[in-house]
Parts: structure tokens; sequence; C-alpha cells
């Protein structure tokens, strides 16, 4: 187990160099894996857990990938252009009745 640990290795095959025939001793690939101590939980925030939380580190990580390729420079990628004035909808505001 104190081997280096070889990246290019899927869990998969980091499980079976380990532990041959795990499938006969765990219902999965993580169980065989958790034992052996090639994986392990981490505890963080609740808030790390909201997909909104995660989408948004993610979109943001997408954009500033984007800006240092394509040499954006500070705009935000993610702007989209204003809607035309024609379709845009406009409220009309009811007059009181006269008496």
């Amino acid at each position: 187990m104190d081997e280096p640990i070889d990246e290019s290795l899927s869990l998969r095959e980091r499980v079976e160099r380990h532990l041959p025939r795990w499938q006969s001793w765990y219902p999965s690939v993580f169980d065989a894996a958790r034992d052996l101590g090639l994986i392990r939980a981490e505890v963080c925030p609740p808030s790390q857990l909201l997909l909104s939380n995660r989408h948004s580190r993610v979109r943001h990580d997408a954009q500033a990938a984007h800006r240092e390729q394509w040499g954006v420079g500070n705009e935000d990628v993610s702007t989209r252009s204003p809607e035309p004035r024609s379709s845009r909808r406009r409220r009309k505001k009811k007059g009181r009745e006269q008496r």
C-alpha cells in the first residue's frame, strides 16, 4: 500500500491492483476503495453541497479560463446583448373611470 499513486490509473484499476477479487467481498468499487484507503470522505460546510454554489464556481472558473485563453480582458463573457426595444412588453396603465 506504500506504492506511489499512479494518477493515470482509474479507481477500479487501482483497487484491482491491491485486491484482485474485490467483487466477491464488496458491492461496489467505492466500498473496496474506501476500505483500502484509496479514497476518503471529506467534511465540508453545507453551503458547498448546494448545486447552485458548485455551478457558480464551475461557471466562474470556465469564464476565467475563457478570458485567459482568448484574452477577453475584464469584460464579463456571460453578458447578453440587451433586448431590442420592439420586443419589450409595455404595460398599459388603467386610468380612472370618469364619473
